[in-house]
């Protein structure tokens, strides 16, 4: 889990800040910044144990250590789930173990910022599915030019890692399409904490084997289990307080600068030198990402707006009559 699931959660009702004063809003993004670079170092601190436990055994305790805190915290009342509420939790699951580990192999193909950059492009797509709007044609054509920049095929380019981090993304879109449709069956938090046991017993049998090989010690088991804290945990809670004092549609537009601080950690944490073109479009996707979400935040606004004063003007007309 990451900071996906806090911002998923606030769409499905916590309450919004009406007007959030200046000293709450830079609390709010102190506390935004803090979560970024927590969830970005945590990576960093994962790919530390590639060399011993593999992508996969990253994922898996780091999978371990979300359940470990979100079953006791949410307790979900599993036995009470009807089919209509388990397959989407399923799938759900599926989806944690899917994303995550096609981003950590990402990772350690082709670097962090490169990596998040491209899984960022998921939520950007649903920000701009189903629009025809000339800024949001402009967004999807600008995002297109920022991956072709960021990547510059060529002989020498992994197209397999460009490829798991698209498959991060689209991981990251199905997530989101997803959790909306559990927040509607199941209320509060109790869909990601199921979805996330289903994703930890999905890597049993890898946890097994690096125990049976006895890699599951060490260096490497720490580092994995800070990835999980840092990038999962942390994260998970510090957006939620910071969701209470800024609103949703800026919090949705200050995740742009993950791919940033992405490429920061790799550059510090890995000693992972990004070329021009590569900053180029990181760059590129940043903004076009924020423009997307600014866009699709200010066009669901004036339909609620457009929604109340229908229903204000039906209401009155019902009155007379």
């Amino acid at each position: 889990m990451t900071v996906k699931t806090a911002g998923e959660v606030t769409a499905q009702g916590l309450r919004q800040p009406a007007g959030a004063g200046r000293g709450a809003l830079l609390h709010g993004i102190a506390t935004m910044t803090g979560s970024a670079a927590s969830s970005q170092v945590g990576a960093a601190l994962g790919a530390h144990a590639f060399a011993i436990l593999g992508p996969a055994g990253v994922v898996a305790v780091r999978q371990f250590v979300a359940a470990a805190v979100l079953l006791p915290t949410v307790r979900p009342n599993l036995r009470r789930f009807t089919w209509a509420q388990w397959w989407p939790t399923l799938l759900l699951g599926l989806v944690f173990a899917t994303m995550n580990l096609s981003l950590y192999t990402a990772i350690d193909r082709i670097g962090l910022g490169l990596a998040v950059t491209l899984e960022f492009l998921g939520p950007l797509a649903v920000a701009l599915a189903g629009s025809r709007t000339r800024l949001d044609l402009l967004c999807a054509a600008g995002a297109c030019v920022g991956v072709y920049v960021l990547v510059l095929p060529g002989p020498a380019s992994d197209y397999l890692g460009v490829g798991l981090g698209l498959l991060a993304a689209g991981c990251w879109a199905a997530y989101i399409l997803l959790n909306r449709l559990v927040g509607t069956r199941l209320p509060g938090l109790q869909a990601p904490a199921a979805a996330t046991l289903v994703s930890a017993l999905l890597y049993l049998p890898v946890a097994a084997t690096l125990l049976a090989q006895g890699r599951l010690a060490g260096t490497a088991i720490l580092y994995a289990i800070g990835a999980g804290i840092l990038s999962s945990i942390v994260p998970y809670a510090a957006d939620l307080v910071a969701l209470r004092t800024v609103p949703a549609r800026f919090f949705g537009v200050f995740m742009s600068l993950h791919p940033v601080l992405a490429a920061l950690a790799g550059l510090v944490l890995l000693g992972q030198v990004l070329k021009p073109h590569e900053w180029l479009g990181i760059a590129i996707v940043v903004v076009t990402n924020a423009l997307a979400v600014q866009a699709a935040s200010a066009a669901e606004a004036r339909h609620g707006a457009t929604t109340r004063a229908r229903t204000g003007r039906e209401d009155h007309a019902g009155n007379r009559d």
